[in-house]
């Protein structure tokens, strides 16, 4: 079946170029999120292998705690660029959804 030109202009660019916002969306959050869970879990170790220097047994739970919350301004300083990318990914998708929605309403009214 072949498409018209009616039907090729409301593809997206990105669709018809192989990039995709969501897929690069979807690729850098799940590599943040996994990058801010091993920052945990090495501050995690870090505080327990301190204790264990100092000859205080720091319980997990405590570790834990305190490392999400040096964690997260720390995850802030180091990973500026990557959250730069996410936040322009976002754009980039709610950019396509407007146009979609955009088209979609200009259709219902030439019908």
């Amino acid at each position: 079946m072949f498409m018209s030109e009616r039907d090729e202009s409301a593809i997206p660019a990105q669709v018809t170029t192989g990039t995709r916002p969501g897929a690069r969306l979807a690729r850098n959050m799940m590599f943040y999120t996994v990058l801010r869970l091993l920052m945990v879990v090495a501050l995690t170790l870090v505080i327990i292998g301190i204790g264990r220097l100092a000859g205080v047994d720091v319980p997990v739970l405590v570790a834990a705690i305190l490392s999400v919350v040096v964690a997260l301004p720390l995850s802030m300083i180091l990973f500026t660029r990557l959250r730069a990318e996410i936040n322009s990914d976002i754009s980039a998708v709610d950019a396509d959804r407007r146009a979609k929605r955009e088209d979609l309403r200009r259709r219902m009214d030439e019908a």
